[in-house]
C-alpha cells in the first residue's frame, strides 16, 4: 500500500521587482517639461510617454513582478492614468512627500520589496530614459540579476560614444567570478572636464553611468545601514506611518522629511566594496537635454530633427519641436528651437545642458511657466487657459467619462459655463441638472457648485471667470471624490 508524501511548503522563486522612479522635474527639457507635467509624462519619442515605455519594458510577468512606482503628489493622478492606459497595474504607487533624492526613494522600495519576499531582487529604473533595444536590455538584466544574487550591487555601464561631460563615469575592473558579462567597478568618476572625458574615451576602460541598478533588496539595505544609516531609519519610520489614499500609498511626511537628501551613487554605490556593473548596449539615452534628443531622433539629409508644424530653409543640424503653431527657421545651424503655447526656447545645441540655469532664473522671478503648461491636467480631465484680461479669463474644460470636479465655491469670482460637446451634469446651489451642447449655466460668487460627466464620452465646456481675483487658490472644496479636500492650495 503506497504512502502519500507529506505536503511540503514550496518557497516561491524570489521575484524580480521593477522600481520605477517617476518623481523628477526634468528642468533641462523646459519649456516642454514643467514641474507639474515633467518629461516622463511626455511622448518625446514615438506615441507613448517615457514612463509608459519604461513600464512596458517590465510588462512580461514571467520575468518581472508588477512594478513599484515612486512618484510625487503633483503628478500622481496623471501617472496612474498613463499606466492604466497601457494596462500596467503597479504593485504600489508610492507618493514621496518631498523630494529627497534617489537613495531614500529606493530605500522605501527595498523595504516594500522585502514585504513581498525576503530574497526579492529589485531593478531600479528611472522613468525618463529611452531604450531602443528591449531584448538587449533583458539580456543584460539576466546577467545583472545573477550577479545581484551573489550579493553584489549592480549598475549598468554604457559604452561612451563621445567625450561627454554631462555624465558620471565608472571604470571596469576584474570580471565577476561565475557571471560572464559582469565586472567589478574599479572606480567611479564624477562628471569630468572635456580633457579628462577625451582621455577616458581613448582609454577604453571607462563607461557612462546609466543610473539604473539591480540588487537584492536585503543586500542594498544592509549597505545603506553601513554607509547612510540616517536614510534607512527615516525610510523605516516613514513606511511605518504609511496610509492608503485611493490607489496611492502615502508615507509619513514628517519622518520622510527628516531624511538626508542623497543619490544612490553618493550614499551607497561609491562607498560600497560590492559594486559591480554590466555593460548595456541597448540604445540607451537619459534624454537629459535637447541636444540628446537631437542625437537619438531621426534626422533629414541636413541633420535636422523636427516634430510638429515645422518648415526649414537653409537650416542644418537643428532640433525643432513645435507643439502648436507653424515654426520656421531660415539660414541657421546647430539650434534647438522649442515652441509651446506660452513659451519659446532658442538655444545653441552645445549649450543645451544649461537650460536648467535659465529655469532657475525663471523660478526666481516666480514665473508660472516653470510650473504649468496652458493645459493643466487634473484627475477628472484637464483645463486649458485660452484668454485673459482685466477682471476675466476664459478656459476650456474637458472632463473624461465618469470625471467629477470638487463640490466647491469661490469668494472673488463668478463663472459662466457653456457646454460645447457632450452632456454635463451641473450642480448650482441646491439644484442639479443636465446641460447639453450650446446650453449654459451661471454660478454666482460664493455659490457652491460642481461639474460632472456621467456619460461614456468626453465632455467639453467653455468657462468664463469674472471677478476681482482669478487665482486657482480662491476655492473652498466641500467634497472631493479624489481625496483632495484638504490639499492647499486647492485645485479644481
Amino acid at each position: 500500500m503506497s504512502q502519500q508524501n507529506p505536503r511540503q511548503t514550496v518557497r516561491p522563486v524570489p521575484p524580480v521587482i521593477p522600481v520605477i522612479l517617476a518623481g523628477g522635474a526634468g528642468n533641462r527639457l523646459w519649456p516642454l517639461s514643467r514641474q507639474e507635467y515633467p518629461k516622463q509624462l511626455i511622448a518625446l519619442i514615438g506615441d507613448r510617454s517615457l514612463v509608459q515605455d519604461t513600464a512596458l519594458r517590465f510588462a512580461d510577468r514571467s520575468r518581472f513582478a508588477a512594478p513599484l512606482v515612486i512618484t510625487s503628489e503633483a503628478i500622481r493622478f496623471t501617472i496612474a492614468d498613463q499606466l492604466q492606459a497601457v494596462d500596467v497595474a503597479p504593485l504600489a504607487l508610492v507618493l514621496e512627500p518631498v523630494g529627497r533624492g534617489t537613495a531614500p526613494a529606493v530605500a522605501i522600495a527595498a523595504l516594500l520589496a522585502l514585504e513581498e519576499h525576503p530574497d526579492a531582487t529589485i531593478v531600479v529604473a528611472p522613468s525618463d530614459h529611452a531604450i531602443r533595444d528591449v531584448a538587449a536590455l533583458h539580456a543584460a538584466l539576466d546577467i545583472a540579476v545573477a550577479a545581484a544574487r551573489q550579493g553584489l550591487l549592480v549598475t549598468f555601464s554604457i559604452p561612451p560614444s563621445r567625450p561627454e561631460t554631462g555624465y558620471g563615469y565608472m571604470e571596469h575592473g576584474a570580471g565577476v567570478a561565475g557571471v560572464d558579462g559582469a565586472f567589478r567597478v574599479a572606480s567611479f568618476v564624477e562628471k569630468p572636464d572635456a580633457a579628462r572625458a577625451e582621455a577616458m574615451l581613448r582609454g577604453g576602460r571607462h563607461f557612462w553611468n546609466s543610473g539604473m541598478f539591480v540588487f537584492g533588496a536585503a543586500f542594498f539595505l544592509a549597505e545603506l545601514a553601513r554607509h547612510a544609516p540616517e536614510i534607512l531609519e527615516s525610510a523605516k519610520a516613514s513606511l511605518a506611518g504609511r496610509t492608503a489614499d485611493l490607489d496611492f500609498l502615502r508615507l509619513d511626511a514628517d519622518a520622510f522629511g527628516k531624511s538626508p537628501s542623497d543619490s544612490i551613487d553618493y550614499a551607497v554605490m561609491e562607498r560600497t566594496d560590492r559594486a559591480a556593473t554590466v555593460p548595456l548596449r541597448a540604445g540607451w539615452s537619459d534624454v537629459g537635454a535637447w541636444s540628446e534628443l537631437w542625437t537619438i531622433s531621426e534626422r533629414d539629409q541636413d541633420g535636422n530633427a523636427m516634430r510638429g508644424d515645422v518648415v526649414l530653409e537653409d537650416a542644418k543640424n537643428c532640433l525643432v519641436v513645435s507643439d502648436r503653431q507653424l515654426t520656421t527657421l531660415l539660414g541657421v545651424e546647430n539650434l534647438a528651437v522649442v515652441v509651446t503655447d506660452d513659451a519659446v526656447l532658442v538655444s545653441d545645441l552645445t549649450k543645451a545642458q544649461d537650460v536648467k540655469k535659465l529655469v532657475a532664473r525663471l523660478k526666481e522671478a516666480n514665473r508660472d511657466e516653470v510650473q504649468n503648461h496652458k493645459v493643466v491636467h487634473r484627475p477628472w480631465g484637464y483645463y486649458q487657459g485660452l484668454h485673459d484680461g482685466d477682471g476675466f479669463q476664459v478656459k476650456r474644460l474637458t472632463v473624461k467619462p465618469g470625471g467629477r470636479l470638487s463640490l466647491q465655491k469661490h469668494f472673488k469670482r463668478s463663472e459662466h459655463w457653456t457646454v460645447v460637446d457632450g452632456i454635463a451634469t451641473v450642480t448650482v446651489g441646491d439644484k442639479t441638472f443636465p446641460l447639453a451642447a450650446n446650453e449654459g449655466a451661471y454660478i454666482p460668487v460664493g455659490t457652491q457648485h460642481r461639474l460632472e460627466n456621467k456619460t461614456d464620452k468626453m465632455m467639453t465646456l467653455i468657462e468664463v471667470q469674472c471677478g476681482s481675483y482669478l487665482g486657482e487658490d480662491d476655492i473652498i472644496r466641500l467634497d472631493d471624490v479624489y481625496g483632495r479636500k484638504d490639499e492647499a492650495p486647492a485645485k479644481a
